[in-house]
């Protein structure tokens, strides 16, 4: 009985539910911007304030699939798959070029589709360099950011970038062709989901499975080697999104997977040395800590949205 009663609790205070049929539900859909048919996945109420989810490798806005009912109810949440994962497609005639700064091109004429011109970033792992770069042509928009092992700083970058970091260094066809046979296989991909996680086989088997399956479509694993050489030129702008966070000073919450070993805790204290204010928490997960600790990131969103006024306008309407 007192399990059944705190755990009521907890879902009342972090804002969930309590009926399962008030939950928001989740709608996907498509559209085209930048040449590009964007899927994304959508739920909330269009007047709420946006918070706009933004995936990482090998993932695709599925990997939000918990999270967003849990905000969908005071927020309009919005995810949307990355080209090169996912459901996005990209015409052949389209010659597109698969680096992070068409990336960030490509989700920036998104939003403008969308007419969203205010929302706050989730990012994570691919997501972030995306999504920073959308903060730094546009820091205006950008009501609040929660970086969730989303790196910006060196010291976060994890003994794991060992063979990536090989492969800028000298992009020959042997480096690529193991980083193919290595990283890019189902091996590889379940890897990162259950390392550094308490109990592995509490992880969603259908999280790894799906990116896999989505890995070995013909000619994706030749996009992923191309973006892999291409976060070189992420590690080469850390110092802009930190002038970036310097200069605006946005709203900043660091919640990390703690055994990562691709972004290490490390970058997510540096935030500190650029926003003093910036809030960080330490899961014991790893790096795919919205699988195993999705009740607590909502929880800690929710809390940081509310503190730092987003939220406000869902609360003058209910009033």
């Amino acid at each position: 009985m007192k399990k059944a009663i705190s755990l009521e609790t907890t879902r009342r205070s972090i804002g969930e539910p309590e009926r399962a049929d008030s939950v928001s539900p989740t709608s996907i859909h498509k559209i085209e911007a930048d040449g590009v048919q964007v899927f994304y996945r959508e739920a909330g109420d269009v007047n709420a304030p946006v918070v706009l989810l933004l995936h990482g490798f090998p993932a695709s806005s599925f990997m939000f699939r918990e999270l967003i009912p849990r905000l969908a109810n005071d927020y309009h949440v919005i995810a949307p798959d990355l080209p090169g994962f996912g459901f996005t497609e990209i015409p052949s005639e389209r010659q597109y070029s698969y680096t992070f700064d068409r990336l960030a091109l490509t989700i920036d004429a998104f939003t403008q589709a969308l007419k969203i011109d205010r929302y706050a970033i989730y990012v994570f792992d691919y997501g972030a360099p995306t999504g920073f770069r959308l903060a730094m042509a546009h820091p205006e928009r950008i009501t609040a950011i929660v970086s969730q092992n989303g790196n910006a700083y060196e010291e976060g970058l994890g003994d794991a970038w060992g063979p990536i970091r090989k492969y800028w260094a000298s992009p020959t066809t042997e480096n690529r062709d193991i980083l193919r046979q290595s990283v890019l296989t189902a091996g590889g991909t379940r890897w990162q989901y259950t390392h550094g996680v308490a109990n592995p086989e509490n992880v969603p088997p259908e999280s790894y499975t799906l990116d896999t399956a989505l890995l070995e479509r013909p000619g994706n694993k030749e996009i992923q080697l191309d973006l892999f050489l291409d976060y070189a030129s992420n590690v080469k702008l850390y110092p802009k999104f930190q002038e970036y966070f310097r200069k605006s000073k946005p709203a900043l919450l660091a919640i990390w997977g703690k055994n990562d070993p691709f972004f290490i805790p490390a970058g997510a204290k540096a935030f500190q040395n650029d926003l003093p204010n910036a809030e960080v928490q330490f899961l014991d997960t790893g790096h795919f800590a919205i699988e195993t600790h999705v009740v607590e990131i909502a929880a800690a969103m929710k809390t940081f949205f509310a503190a730092n006024g987003i939220g406000r306008l869902k609360a003058e309407r209910t009033a």
